[in-house]
């Protein structure tokens, strides 16, 4: 077991994060921490680095392991990126500076075999592979850190901790600082992770490929689900389903037996009878539904009036910032009014410059960018929440742009953008990141744009609010352009793509499956680009297809075997929930003891076979993994 969290208690300003919370996690689990914003992950990724210490309770670490994290963005120092990544292992970097100065032949040996055995001697190449897995090629691996922002600066910090490969590899949000091209890198090398992995995500993406489990924080308690988010989703709604058809027969139940209480209490015949149902009553516990918060919608005002499309041009246009120095050369794209657009490209390939163009506030180097004359542009980027007005509450900034409203015109608006009674005085210094962004939609939206666009919207939105924001979009209007690390959303929400790449803006005609596709080909290449080139003969597509069949067939028990145990989870997990039904029925302890008893013996089996069923498909999924990653390297061509 590498972590185990036991009847966890523990208060921040007087009000409870954990309340007895139990928890365990296994080794080589990849865990997808989930919850709330402001329930307390952070909190927990504190506690278990001992930064913090617990009320109550405890949490227990494998002995002798090595935990690893992000605590902050990498020192901004002349070294390169690659030395600040190198150093990141502190065992490798303590023995080579030891094997310049050893001089017993024993410890030489010594120092000489432990650098073998961790392959030290490969360290450059590996910490290179990440770095551009992170989107730094081989000039910027060189360049000293102080060159970067604090943005690419978190990007080495990530890379130095997967470098160290620590056996606990703690992650609090790291897609939020990376492009999609590095999250779908992230997924894939944390889906290959040889360790442990706990990570804070609202990244449905990841939380779908990346993860063999969930952790789930839900009013102060913890709980562990085998299978990535979506199951545990599709599970806790089932769960509830089942919960409140329980709830409904046994308050039928208790309704029908306090009737009978109420009528026949008073008479001597029927006391007896009406005393039993009375102790039923008080025996009879209530069922526990699962609590589901409400996630508060957002709301686009529909452009008004309508406009005949293009409602933008871009012609043969130079985009940048200094003459004679295009970011984008010779770009010809259209928008409609009811064009969904997702921009790719990496970092630094001039995303932002199109955009900017797009909306004017950047002028065209030389073509031209046509707009209609009346179109409304609602520009969102995250730099924009910091220059909300701390001082003024939401209800402050809506009046702002409602200066002739009633009263209870501008708190009906406010109350529209997602600020209740309890929430539009709070000054927004005092709001969460979420409710910034809520708050900045609101305001960009408030005249009913023709166009939106999108620079990574959901940084500080959860899960939930992320689906509220999809939904919104896809019911608004108007015209969509989208910038996001959330391949969830770009999926869910965009029916074009546009590639910017090599200072080029061109559509691109496949789908985000493609595009995926596409990052990992290009990563795969460049990591077998490190390697001597040895020459081979040249490999027929037939000849590849048919190799790529063999590796499928090969694989397809191992496949089948991961398969069936997830059925045999799903199966064991409705009976769970029917035994548990049944032991709902009213009276049943009462009435039907020996029934009662081999019920309650029924689901401690079916446990019991749940948690081997989920040990074998771990077993079956890693082994299923790393065949596959063998196969795929041993593919031709």
């Amino acid at each position: 077991m590498m972590l185990h969290i036991n009847d966890l208690t523990y208060r921040i300003e007087g009000r409870v994060l954990f309340d007895q919370a139990t928890a365990a996690i296994s080794d080589g689990w990849k865990v997808g921490f989930v919850g709330r914003n402001g329930t307390g992950k952070s909190t927990m990724l504190k506690l278990i680095r001992e930064e913090i210490s617990p009320d109550d309770g405890s949490l227990s670490l494998r002995k002798g392991r090595r935990i690893g994290s992000v605590a902050q963005e990498a020192p901004a120092t002349r070294d390169s990126l690659l030395d600040t990544v190198l150093v990141a292992d502190t065992e490798r970097t303590a023995l080579l500076a030891e094997a310049e100065t050893a001089s017993d032949p024993i410890r030489i040996a010594e120092i000489q075999t432990r650098l073998a055995d961790i392959d030290a001697h490969s360290a450059e190449a590996r910490a290179a592979i990440i770095l551009s897995g992170l989107g730094f090629d081989h000039v910027a691996q060189a360049r000293p850190c102080s060159d970067f922002s604090g943005g690419w600066r978190m990007r080495v910090a990530l890379a130095a901790v997967l470098f160290a490969a620590p056996d606990l590899l703690l992650l609090d949000e790291p897609t939020n600082y990376l492009d999609m091209e590095g999250a779908l890198w992230l997924e894939n090398y944390i889906r290959r992770y040889p360790y442990t992995a706990l990570i804070v995500s609202h990244d449905r993406g990841l939380l779908n490929s990346a993860v063999t489990h969930i952790l789930a924080l839900e009013q102060g308690k913890l709980s562990v689900h085998n299978g990535n988010y979506d199951t545990y989703e599709r599970r806790r709604a089932e769960q509830r389903a089942v919960a409140m058809a329980q709830a409904t027969k046994q308050d039928a139940a208790r309704r029908h037996m306090q009737s009978f209480v109420d009528r026949f209490r008073a008479k001597a015949s029927k006391a007896k009878q009406a005393q039993s149902r009375i102790k039923m009553l008080e025996k009879m516990q209530a069922v526990s539904i699962p609590i589901e918060e409400r996630t508060i919608p957002f709301h686009f005002p529909d452009p008004k009036p309508p406009m005949a499309p293009p409602i933008v041009r871009v012609v043969e246009a130079d985009l940048g910032y200094t003459e004679g120095q295009p970011v984008l050369r010779d770009v010809n794209l259209r928008i409609d009014q009811d064009d969904r657009i997702a921009i790719l490209g990496s970092n630094g390939q001039g995303k932002s410059t199109l955009v900017k163009a797009i909306s004017g506030r950047l002028p065209a180097l030389s073509g031209n960018v046509y707009r209609s004359k009346k179109l409304r542009i609602a520009y969102f980027a995250q730099h924009q929440i910091d220059e909300l007005k701390p001082k003024q509450s939401p209800y402050d900034h809506v009046r702002a742009l409602m200066p002739d409203g009633t009263e209870a015109e501008v708190r009906a608006r406010t109350a529209q953008i997602g600020f209740g009674p309890d929430k539009a005085d709070v000054l927004a210094e005092k709001l969460s990141g979420g409710e910034k962004a809520r708050l900045l939609f609101g305001l960009i939206t408030f005249e009913g744009p023709h166009l939106m666009i999108l620079d990574e919207p959901t940084n500080h939105l959860d899960i939930d609010s992320r689906e509220a924001l999809m939904m919104a979009l896809n019911e608004y209007q108007g015209a969509v352009i989208l910038i996001t690390h959330d391949a969830h959303l770009a999926e869910a929400v965009a029916d074009r793509l546009w590639l910017i790449k090599n200072g080029r803006a061109e559509r691109f005609d496949g789908d985000l499956s493609d595009y995926r596709d596409l990052i990992l080909d290009a990563n795969r290449t460049e990591k077998s680009d490190k390697k001597p080139v040895e020459s081979k003969p040249l490999i027929s597509k037939a000849d590849q297809r048919k190799a790529a069949a063999d590796m499928r067939k090969a694989l397809s028990p191992l496949k089948k075997t991961c398969e069936d145990l997830e059925k045999a989870m799903d199966r064991l997990h409705g009976e769970i929930a029917q035994i548990d039904q049944a032991l709902a029925a009213p009276g049943l302890f009462e009435k039907d003891i020996a029934r009662a008893t081999q019920l309650s013996k029924d689901r401690a089996r079916t446990v019991e076979a749940l948690a081997q069923a989920e040990e074998d498909w771990l077993g079956a999924t890693e082994t299923y993994e790393h065949a596959r990653a063998e196969a795929e390297q041993a593919l031709p061509g």
